[in-house]
């Protein structure tokens, strides 16, 4: 189709689809189906033998384009995790993240290998570590959809695990390559030293990726603070260009370049710099671009007719994933915690695929393996049946275990803050509990020092200017300007609220 070969066209379809991939959010929120199944849909009908309006069939493009769109998905991962959520099931939740994917991996090669026709074990430990990370935020997008979210530490602890657990499975993957080229090159010597090397080599390349992202992450905060930019508009690319810093140097180095951006990220979303609330968005929008390139990448390589030969095998290895191998290692990785059983069926049934599964399956193309047809297929399909049944009965499984909650509505407010690197102060929000004693006062008598000011007065579903005789009611968000060391103070002192 030689049409396709002008720029103007190509804009044209890239735009459609871009535009297709925004506008089928919607439709995802009513069907109750997660948006990643959309934008994967999407591009597998513009790749597909009928339609043909994109032909693109490079592996090793996708695969560029997977670890860079990982990267900024992490990274905005990583900004939008608070501290004070995650640090109550960090050790429950790293769990999950290595041992688990671990376990995990190991449960289903053996199953693979016994039901595969003329598999090898390496063949199926590869198939098992590819598809062994979770995709939480898929899990999130149908909670938003219908209104609520998950009680108690359920939901940190799955927003760790999902954004903790990829790099583990992208250095098991990288692992199992490496031992299945030293087999087929008849070093066995090699191969058993692979296995032996297992620990500390992951140890070793975990942690040279926390220590580039602690590094990249503290490096830039320090920048941000200091640095004064002619244009607001340069500081998001300042921290866009560190996070790409950030991964190619600790893949440089051979360590995990995903823990580093993740890290990184953590790290900066719970500190303090000038336009942290810009960036921030900056990067979310990047991140949601980010998937609709990825899924549509990922779907353009997808023969659907290629599909059906491999789907009953598929199918039965997606079975034992959800059923099997996921709840077996999560019971074991949270052995002796405080979740209850409720809490940890529905972790185990949160474990949908997404992403990085069909990321990581693109590596056996670049490394030559002789079957990387058959494992992109095969993953792709356990991805496909593990977003569409896990996530239409998620919110039935939630209900039937009692461990959903309300979700807490965002609302958009009439004013925003944003600190700069010239303005000292900063902008607390504060609910006032019914035990407060300044519930029933005015803000005239209720004694806030000189510097500190409430801005807006948010009551329910509408808005209020606070003046003198405002008289402050339970339940009242207050929007505090000041000093942060006089915001703490007031929010501790007047309104007895723990920061």
């Amino acid at each position: 189709m030689p049409f396709l070969t002008s720029p103007a066209v190509i804009l044209l379809i890239l735009g459609v689809l871009l535009a297709v991939s925004v506008m089928a959010n919607r439709l995802s929120d009513r069907m109750g189906v997660p948006i990643v199944l959309m934008f994967l849909g999407i591009g597998m009908l513009a790749g597909s033998e009928r339609v043909a309006l994109i032909h693109f069939k490079s592996r090793e493009t996708a695969n560029f384009i997977g670890i860079f769109a990982m990267s900024l998905i992490l990274f905005a991962g990583g900004l939008d995790t608070h501290w004070k959520s995650i640090r109550t099931v960090l050790g429950r939740g790293l769990t999950l993240a290595t041992l688990g994917v671990v376990l995990t991996a190991a449960f289903l090669a053996v199953f693979v290998w016994e039901v595969l026709p003329g598999a090898s074990f390496l063949h199926a430990l590869l198939l098992s570590a590819i598809v062994s990370s979770t995709d939480a935020a898929a899990v999130f997008s149908i909670m938003r959809s219908r209104g609520v979210s998950l009680k108690g530490r359920i939901r940190p602890l799955l927003e760790l695990e999902s954004g903790s657990n990829d790099p583990m499975a992208l250095f098991l993957t990288t692992a199992v390559l490496g031992m299945v080229a030293a087999v087929s090159e008849a070093d066995s010597a090699a191969s058993v030293g692979a296995w032996l090397r297992f620990i500390p080599h992951m140890l070793v390349n975990m942690g040279i990726g926390i220590a580039c992202g602690a590094g990249a992450g503290y490096g830039t905060c320090h920048i941000l603070r200091r640095i004064r930019l002619e244009y607001e508009g340069l500081y998001p690319v300042l921290t866009l260009s560190l996070v790409l810093f950030a991964y190619g140097l600790c893949d440089s180095l051979h360590g995990n370049g995903f823990m580093a951006v993740y890290t990184c990220g953590i790290l900066l979303g719970n500190l303090d710099f000038p336009f942290k609330r810009y960036i921030t968005r900056f990067h979310d929008g990047l991140s949601w671009l980010a998937q609709i390139v990825l899924f549509l990448t990922l779907g353009l390589l997808v023969v659907p007719s290629h599909l059906l030969d491999i789907a009953p095998m598929a199918l039965l290895i997606a079975a034992f994933l959800m059923f099997v191998a996921r709840p077996l290692a999560v019971y074991i990785g949270l052995f002796g915690s405080r979740f209850s059983w409720r809490e940890r069926t529905l972790i185990s049934w949160t474990g949908l695929r997404g992403a990085v599964p069909i990321v990581l399956a693109t590596f056996p193309f670049t490394k030559g393996y002789p079957k990387a047809e058959e494992i992109f297929n095969m993953v792709f399909f356990i991805v496909l049946a593990s977003v569409l049944f896990q996530g239409k009965t998620l919110m039935f499984v939630a209900r039937w275990l009692k461990v959903d909650k309300p979700i807490k509505k965002n609302v958009t407010r009439p004013i925003e803050f944003e600190r700069s690197a010239d303005f000292k102060e900063d902008m607390r929000e504060v609910e006032i509990p019914p035990e407060s004693p300044v519930v029933g006062q005015s803000i005239a008598n209720i004694g806030l020092p000189h510097e500190v000011l409430i801005v807006l007065i948010e009551r329910g579903d509408r808005f209020i200017v606070p003046r003198g005789l405002t008289v402050i009611e339970e339940h009242d968000i207050l929007m505090l300007l000041g000093p942060d060391a006089s915001l703490k103070q007031v929010q501790e002192t007047v309104f007895f609220v723990a920061p």
